[in-house]
């Protein structure tokens, strides 16, 4: 029977939607819903109670407001509607079982659903019919879907921006034109890059006066010393973290690798490579990496950095990798000896390593001695310093350089702002205009921002001026560090030997000693600015030498 024919008119809701907030911002898609939708409620006799209107949502989910506060409607009790009227069921919903879900949902309330061009009974056959036309319609959003990533995964690999906010450090710029479309880049942004940097020299050589910084460390540093985020406010553990381990600032930007929906990680090969320049060397990179997983407690307990031992924690067996443990015995004499052994042949015997066993004082006194004999000399300190030296006056370099680009961006901020100023004054605009107010607000902003940065920068540079390692530093630091090395009971200063060696190795025929550079600058710039040497402790370090590249 016609709903037209019955004496009391029945109540309709239209429901119209578009997919993308293109067609909703371009109006394309609503108008000739409602068009269609009013026309077909008026010829069948149904009273327009209410529209609800979707602007930019997908029909695969139902994340939708207006969507939710029609179905909350449809299912109270009284319902202020009999039908739900939509121009097809991909308007309702994409997915099949979705769309029967509240279908049903519906009914049980005596709300039906009616598509205006695809117009079905309720008989076995046209529901039949209706979860084929959504099983379609949930195949051809999948297959737009796949074609859509898959262009966007291309795009990402030719350099080429696919959206969103990018990563602290980048701006977006316009790289060509195709068509009607703008590719877009990104480029390196000088007002928050040097922030970038500052995290990656904070996490891993500290600000100078104190020792490498962990994530929670690093944002009170920036907190503290008024070091905004991009949009002006404070700094999180998150970002931090984020920052730390992003590819992006090697020029390795991913693109695709979690799911949109769920946010679950996708398999590598589903990961698109996008080149950037590049904000932070890969040695720096990776060494930040090896020092973030050595600090996890799953993979260095805590005790290792705080028992009694003079090498826990740092000492390994060169044939399998695994940790030399510290064991006793008792000699044919009853008398109590100590060595070092490696844990895999502790356990599994010599099927499990081959690797060798060494009384534990032969082996510190041979770790001891060489960093006293060697390492700590004024000499062999200059030569591992040297490369390091010349970095940083390559990073004060690019300091000023980048001083220099913010008081010119300050300049033109100011000269842009006086222009306008001039105008308001000469009567050519209105001064209650509110986007020329918002737009001095803008400039102001950046002004203000730009002159904090530079004024970071330039107390930076003077405190690395005041920081010169000079000669005499050195000869200095080498008595200190060789004097504080052995306590007058004849044992080892355990967080002096640490602040020089990170690693050993044990092999049948030689002892391997490791160590970081900037760890070593660090312990000297710190027992420069104290009257004795304050050597700071790296809290856990498992294979931290990744590239092999460090002092051995």
């Amino acid at each position: 029977m016609n709903m037209h024919n019955l004496d009391v008119a029945q109540r309709a809701a239209l429901y119209l939607r578009v997919s993308t907030t293109r067609q909703a911002e371009h109006d394309v898609s609503i108008p000739d819903q409602r068009r269609q939708g009013e026309a077909w409620c008026a010829s069948h006799g149904y009273q327009l109670s209410e529209t609800y209107v979707e602007a930019g949502a997908s029909a695969t989910s139902d994340k939708r407001p207006e969507f939710q506060r029609m179905i909350e409607a449809g299912t109270s009790k009284p319902a202020p509607f009999d039908v739900v009227v939509v121009h097809s069921f991909s308007r309702f919903f994409r997915d099949h079982f979705e769309l029967e879900f509240y279908v049903r949902k519906l009914a049980k309330n005596g709300v039906k659903l009616v598509s205006i061009t695809q117009e079905m009974g309720d008989d076995p056959m046209h529901v039949m019919m209706r979860q084929i036309m959504a099983l379609f319609d949930e195949y051809q959003s999948k297959e737009n879907a796949k074609h859509v990533l898959r262009a966007m995964k291309e795009n990402a690999r030719q350099g080429f921006w696919n959206g969103a906010l990018p990563p602290v450090g980048y701006r977006i710029v316009a790289a060509e034109q195709r068509g009607s479309k703008t590719k877009k880049k990104l480029e390196i942004d000088p007002l928050h890059a040097d922030t970038v940097r500052m995290i990656y020299r904070l996490f891993l050589e500290g600000d100078g006066a104190t020792g490498p910084m962990g994530v929670k460390a690093i944002a009170c540093y920036l907190n503290e010393h008024r070091f905004f985020t991009r949009d002006g406010g404070r700094w999180g553990l998150a970002q931090i973290h984020t920052i730390l381990t992003r590819t992006t600032y090697i020029g390795e930007h991913r693109f695709n690798t979690r799911s949109h929906k769920d946010r679950v990680k996708k398999e590598e090969s589903e990961v698109a490579i996008m080149a950037v320049p590049p904000l932070i060397d890969r040695e720096t990179f990776d060494a930040v990496q090896a020092r973030l997983k050595s600090r996890q407690p799953m993979v260095t307990p805590a005790r290792v950095t705080s028992g009694p031992t003079l090498l826990t924690g740092i000492c390994f067996c060169a044939k399998c990798g695994g940790a030399m443990t510290l064991r006793t015995g008792k000699g044919s004499t009853g008398a109590l000896y100590r060595y070092y052994t490696c844990s895999t042949k502790a356990r599994q015997g010599k099927t499990g390593c081959k690797g060798r066993t060494i009384p534990m004082d032969k082996l510190d006194d041979l770790v001891a001695n060489h960093m006293e004999e060697r390492l700590l000399q004024p000499k062999r300190l200059k030569t591992i310093l040297a490369n390091l030296l010349d970095r940083r006056e390559d990073r004060a370099e690019r300091r000023r350089q980048h001083l220099a680009e913010l008081h010119k961006r300050i300049t033109e901020t100011d000269q842009r702002l006086g222009r306008l100023y001039d105008a308001i004054e000469g009567g050519m605009v209105d001064k209650d205009d509110m986007v020329l107010k918002d737009r001095i607000a803008g400039l102001k902003a950046i002004r203000d921002q730009a002159t904090a940065d530079a004024e970071r920068t330039q107390a930076t540079l003077d405190s690395a001026g005041s920081e010169a390692i000079s000669l005499d530093m050195i000869d200095d630091f080498s008595r200190t560090a060789r004097d504080g090395l052995r306590l007058e009971s004849g044992g080892y200063r355990r967080d002096h030997l640490r602040a020089f060696a990170q690693r050993v190795e044990v092999a049948d025929d030689e002892v391997r000693i490791m160590g970081s550079k900037s760890e070593l600058l660090r312990a000297l710039v710190a027992a420069s600015s104290v009257e004795s040497a304050a050597f700071g402790v790296r809290s856990s370090v498992l294979k931290w030498r990744t590239r092999h590249d460090s002092n051995v």
